[in-house]
């Protein structure tokens, strides 16, 4: 579904990523470590198209990235949820509404949908919390709600920047469980994180793959996490 083959990405007169091949499919569960300042973030953003890497190819459901039209972008970022450690919601618009947003900018009349919208705030715990605005939110809540606006679309890949960075452990768990329940639908799940202790307990549910990224390369992290 996504693949990189020799990719590298330069940041500030320097290369941030080098020589990186790997290919996501489907219903894969990848964690993705490394340092801080070593380029994950930069990963996940290549792989949903944000960034263009300065060598190397990228393609995205069999599109070349280089050479993908406005529309097909548009079209392929429909098919990837992204979670990101700061996400950010419409302040003075309901829980409800803002995880909608996907929907209208699909061209999509979110009424038509209101039953699969309600069956997803249930689905990650926040049912009762649809009218609530942003604000009223804790950190938990919010990374949830995130989750649920990033698969609001169905998507066929969940990226995920840190998710349960700000959160407690219970917290992380909670969420963790969502994307492991996503991955046993067949969606393919990418998280980077830097938390061993998440990574643990996630392959001691699911089979997960751990790539590290660590001077400027793509490695897979060996049996010691």
């Amino acid at each position: 579904m996504i693949a990189l083959e020799n990719v590298a990405h330069s940041y500030g007169g320097g290369e941030l990523l080098s020589d990186m091949t790997h290919e996501l499919v489907p219903g894969s569960f990848h964690f993705l470590t490394g340092p801080s300042g070593a380029g994950k973030s930069t990963f996940l953003k290549i792989c949903y198209g944000e960034l263009v890497p300065s060598a190397g190819r990228v393609h995205l459901f069999g599109q070349d990235l280089r050479t993908m039209s406005r529309d097909a972008m548009a079209d392929t970022r429909r098919r990837i949820g992204i979670v990101h450690q700061d996400c950010r919601f419409l302040d003075h618009l309901p829980l409800s509404e803002n995880i909608a947003l996907p929907l209208l900018a699909a061209g999509r009349d979110p009424a038509e949908a209101a039953d699969d919208l309600r069956a997803l705030l249930d689905w990650v715990g926040l049912g009762s919390h649809a009218d609530a605005l942003p604000p009223s939110l804790s950190g938990g809540e919010r990374q949830r709600a995130a989750l649920a606006r990033a698969v609001i679309m169905s998507p066929d890949v969940i990226l995920a920047d840190e998710p349960t960075g700000n959160l407690d452990w219970e917290m992380s768990l909670r969420l963790l469980r969502l994307l492991i329940e996503l991955n046993r639908m067949g969606k393919a799940i990418l998280i980077a994180t830097h938390d061993l202790n998440l990574i643990r307990t996630a392959k001691a549910e699911v089979s997960a793959r751990v790539l590290r990224i660590s001077g400027r390369r793509l490695t897979t992290a060996g049996a010691d996490l």
